[in-house]
């Protein structure tokens, strides 16, 4: 698959009847985005940023793993993978009780939105039953709901639909010309496969990728423009920073430099307007001053709380205080509120 393609995968009777439809974001174009004076281009996303969202308003997200370890897959990033050797053991699928245990807590610290992660290449249906009366449940508490469980089968969106799923999270991950590089246990459009069924059954795409694992500039603007030009462009977009977990193949590889992923937001925000753009992996590191200037580049959503996955996230007295410093107000319970440091 070359960098050039960007629809989702179609099936054949809809590949007569509708042509693919031009790029709305060549390659060579977000490049130049890319490109730019770094005032410049914050300006512009800011600008465009503004445009579409209140410019002080944050949404904040928890992510929990439901089912940890135990990866088939061989993604070269992933410290969940069984093939590699990194501390993190095989556990079973929660059960319903913890999970919403974990999202009242989430919600009691201002989250609007409940992730659940599970380690698998795609699910058993036995297993999405479980995760059916999870979401079902965490629905009910007042949050949205998000899953991210690898690769669906047929019929398995619709069911998750069926369940009351707000969003579904599968990443590209990288430009196709380095995902070979990056993972070989499943290809391109076996990712594009899955979000056309999440699209077909109605549900919303969360769809970013990972940067400062090894790639070009240039491979990021081919990231950037898979997802932008996908139809439509995906509501949430996670831009993860590589997290270096040893044991993985990509342990050691040459840290990103913190403004390249500033601009990865700006351009991410420019490109998909009215997407939130959302700091996910790789925050921990990142510092309150990189933190501020994603926010100025458009980003308005954060994973909250001391953990991701599997890997270390900051704490949520630490997230609160920086929003606090800076203004921020959250999406609080379907209204906005100015951040306040717990006391």
């Amino acid at each position: 698959m070359s960098s050039q393609t960007i629809a989702f995968h179609q099936h054949p009777a809809k590949q007569a009847a509708a042509p693919a439809a031009p790029q709305k974001w060549p390659v060579d174009a977000v490049a130049e985005l890319f490109d730019l004076p770094f005032n410049d281009l914050l300006f512009r996303a800011q600008q465009v940023h503004r445009a579409h969202f209140d410019a002080a308003e944050i949404e904040l997200a928890t992510l929990l793993s439901i089912k940890t370890g135990g990866c088939p897959e061989d993604c070269g990033y992933c410290p969940q993978a069984a093939r590699y050797d990194t501390g993190v053991t095989a556990q079973k699928m929660l059960p319903l009780d913890t999970v919403l245990n974990a999202a009242r807590e989430a919600k009691a610290h201002g989250a609007t939105r409940f992730c659940m992660g599970a380690a698998w290449r795609e699910p058993k249906d036995r297993d999405l039953e479980k995760v059916e009366e999870m979401v079902r449940e965490v629905k009910a508490l007042g949050l949205e709901t998000c899953a991210t469980l690898g690769m669906l089968g047929e019929g398995q969106a619709d069911r998750l639909k069926q369940a009351g799923l707000d969003y579904y999270n599968h990443n590209l991950d990288t430009a196709p010309e380095l995902y070979g590089d990056i993972i070989s246990t499943r290809d391109y459009e076996n990712r594009l496969d899955t979000l056309s069924s999440v699209r077909d059954a109605g549900i919303k795409v969360c769809c970013g990728g990972i940067v400062g694992m090894g790639e070009s500039r240039r491979q990021r603007a081919g990231l950037i423009a898979q997802l932008a030009n996908l139809e439509p462009y995906p509501e949430s977009v996670p831009v993860n920073n590589l997290v270096q977990v040893e044991g993985t193949p990509l342990y050691g590889t040459a840290a990103l430099d913190p403004l390249e992923f500033v601009r990865t937001v700006a351009v991410a925000r420019i490109t998909m307007p009215t997407a939130r753009v959302r700091m996910s992996a790789g925050r921990r590191e990142m510092g309150e001053a990189v933190q501020a200037l994603c926010f100025l580049a458009g980003a308005n959503s954060i994973f909250y709380g001391d953990k991701l996955l599997t890997t270390g996230n900051p704490e949520v007295d630490e997230d609160r205080a920086l929003l606090d410093k800076l203004g921020m107000r959250t999406r609080a319970n379907g209204h906005d509120a100015r951040c306040e440091i717990a006391e």
